[in-house]
């Protein structure tokens, strides 16, 4: 609850009047022993106790009679964001998440969450007088001193932006400005919409967060406008990597729809390419769809930019994607194997016969270091011999680093050499008559995942009669395939940007199957790919994330001809941006299409020993939960105790007594 008028609250002490009074009253009254006396306090005792009760009730109405006239005078409100028990403050610290899915409509609602937020605080701002809000956007991260409230609408750092929210590092923030300015007593308000992702709440930052909002002065405490509540169906569109391929472009999009999926949907997409549009149209069969687009290319055109997107709905900011393309690059892989069979199966998988752009060359291990030059050129390495020494580990590292994919296949002979601390167990072979058989593996991520369409690979045909097993210290590497037995077949070690893939066994007849190519073919052949993405992952970036930073004073200028909304921050937009030589299309990061909200029990685990409140807005419109006026009821109040105190005045109705003369006489 907060006040118009909170100086009038002073009158509150006038509620101790009541009680000044009847003391006072006590002590003009003497003790004086009289004989008689004693026959009346005799006859008295027995009603004593209701007595002192009824004048301790009368004392009580009283004093709150008082009390709540004095309140309805400050003009009480409840609602808003600030709710009841509020206190006046010196300094709003506002953090406003700006992030792409910010801009979703609730249900029902005709403004997004970013403007419902924005008005709420405006709403509540109006009872705090003479307090200095001070804003931190998601975007910016810079703190900024709003003027007025009614000015928070209005500026740059609070309209629509593409980019994604940071919320401990933008509490971290806070803190730090609290600690430098030290503002007086501050409270940090909190406008979200829990999306998961921008809370991060296995994130190692928010110890740090939480030790130093413990160490502003006076415990600033927190308050969370929660805008947290379902949304309009909605159809979003994210892109997952871009690739060129000869003279196309091959992208990987995903289509995530909220709502209503119980039934297939046809949707329109429109794709311009250099200036030029086309419409297509895809089917959206449930709730997520992922699928690969390919775009012919003009010939005649080495570079360009373009853009895809669907049918605007609840966010007018996640159906639309960019991209652009450089000219192509050839896709090599370096195969290190000694000649023979499963050198053979390996280079015909990594570059097969047909796929143009492709290219693989073999060399024995003892000629690799002659290759450590040109490295970069490769977009995977697929070794199959024992591991490498510690001469051939620190440029395979850097490879790694840089974006490159290695894949180690069992090297058909026992070694006692490691790499990054993964080594291959001897060789063991199955009994006679049986085979290691592939039992599971993951069907949503690795080298053996089902395609964009759902279709799983055969991994049940996977047989084997020798093997050798990656072993590593607990927590190295993941196990995305097993053998029957729960042995690892397929684990994977992320170094950075590249990934390095161990294979327990190797395409050789007298090993396994391996070679028969129904789980060679594919999962090589996304190694190479995500491994030439580190060509292309240069043209592609999130918006305001890694290379979509200028860099050494780059001038920043949007090259595409898509019309973006009027409401949205130009500098957070997503698009196509020529920053000084280099051209790259930024996007709305995949995290931000999520649905996924933080729940409470996840919230009071990352704000633990914090002081803050949740105050969850289900409202739809800008009005509908501004504080209102309740000054009334407690005039009602005063009234209410005004009465029971007159009703507890009244004398005590006295029962007529026997007399003499109407009593019977008793028998003797």
């Amino acid at each position: 609850m907060s006040f118009y008028q909170q100086p009038l609250l002073w009158f509150l002490c006038a509620a101790a009047i009541p009680v000044i009074i009847h003391l006072l009253n006590r002590r003009r009254h003497k003790t004086v022993q009289w004989a008689a006396m004693q026959f009346l306090l005799k006859a008295t005792r027995e009603s004593r106790g209701k007595k002192k009760l009824r004048h301790i009730l009368i004392l009580t109405a009283r004093a709150l009679g008082i009390a709540a006239l004095a309140t309805a005078a400050a003009r009480p409100m409840i609602g808003g964001l600030l709710g009841w028990g509020a206190s006046q403050v010196d300094t709003v610290v506002f953090i406003l998440d700006r992030s792409a899915s910010m801009e979703t409509t609730a249900d029902q609602a005709s403004q997004s969450r970013r403007e419902l937020a924005i008005d709420r605080v405006k709403d509540a701002m109006k009872s705090l007088d003479a307090t200095k809000l001070v804003l931190i956007d998601s975007a910016t991260s810079t703190p900024q001193d709003i003027p007025s409230p009614e000015a928070l609408a209005e500026i740059t750092n609070t309209k629509a932006s593409s980019a994604a929210a940071d919320i401990p590092a933008l509490l971290q923030r806070a803190a730090e400005f609290i600690l430098e300015t030290k503002p007086g007593r501050t409270e940090i308000w909190i406008a979200s919409d829990m999306q998961y992702a921008d809370w991060d709440k296995d994130s190692e930052r928010w110890a740090t967060t939480r030790a130093s909002l413990a160490s502003t002065p006076q415990k600033t405490s927190v308050r969370i406008l929660s805008l947290s509540t379902p949304s309009k169906s909605n159809i979003s569109l994210s892109i997952l990597s871009s690739h060129r391929s000869s003279d196309d472009l091959l992208l990987d999009l995903e289509v995530i729809r909220s709502g209503d999926s119980s039934s297939a949907l046809n949707l329109p997409l429109t794709i311009a390419l250099n200036g030029t549009k086309t419409t297509d149209s895809i089917t959206i069969p449930g709730q997520t769809l992922r699928f690969q687009k390919r775009i012919k290319l003009p010939k005649d055109q080495v570079e360009g930019q373009g853009w895809l997107t669907l049918p605007s709905d609840a966010n007018p900011n996640d159906h639309t994607v960019f991209f652009t393309y450089g000219a192509a690059r050839p896709v090599k892989t370096l195969i290190v194997s000694a000649a023979g069979e499963a050198a053979s199966y390996l280079a015909a998988s990594a570059a097969p016969p047909g796929f143009a752009g492709q290219s693989s060359e073999t060399i024995a291990p003892s000629q690799f270091l002659t290759k450590v030059n040109s490295l970069s050129d490769y977009a995977a390495i697929i070794w199959s011999a024992p591991l490498p020494d510690e001469g051939m580990t620190l440029p395979l590292n850097t490879f790694l680093t840089t974006g490159g994919h290695v894949i180690f296949v069992a090297p058909q002979e026992n070694s006692t050499s490691t790499f990054n601390k993964i080594a291959w167990s001897p060789i063991s072979t199955a009994p006679e008559g049986k085979f290691f058989i592939l039992k599971n593996w993951n069907h949503d991520d690795g080298l053996l995942r089902d395609s964009l369409s759902g279709t799983a690979l055969a991994g049940q045909t996977m047989k084997a009669i020798k093997r050798q097993i990656p072993t590593a210290p607990a927590g190295t590497f993941s196990t995305l395939a097993a053998w029957d037995d729960d042995s690892p077949f397929l684990t994977r070690l992320v170094m950075e940007r590249g990934t390095a893939w161990f294979i327990a066994t190797t395409p050789n007849y007298t090993w396994s199957n391996l070679g028969d190519a129904h789980l060679l073919l594919p999962a090589l052949q996304r190694a190479v790919l995500a491994g030439s993405a580190r060509f292309d992952s240069a043209l592609l970036a999130d918006v305001n994330r890694g290379d979509a930073l200028p860099r050494n004073n780059e001038t920043r200028t949007r090259i595409d001809d898509y019309i973006i909304d009027q409401k949205s921050d130009a500098t957070f937009s997503a698009g196509v941006y020529r920053l000084g030589e280099r051209v790259i299309a930024t996007n709305v990061p995949v995290s931000e299409h999520e649905p996924l909200s933080i729940q409470k029990a996840e919230l009071e685990s990352i704000m633990q020993g914090v002081s803050y409140r949740t105050f969850e807005d289900t409202s739809t419109t800008s009005t509908a939960s501004e504080e209102r006026e309740i000054w009334k009821l407690f005039l009602a109040g005063v009234l209410f105790f005004l009465i029971a105190e007159a009703l507890l005045c009244l004398p005590k109705p006295v029962k007529d007594s026997p007399t003499l003369a109407n009593q019977k006489p008793k028998a003797i």
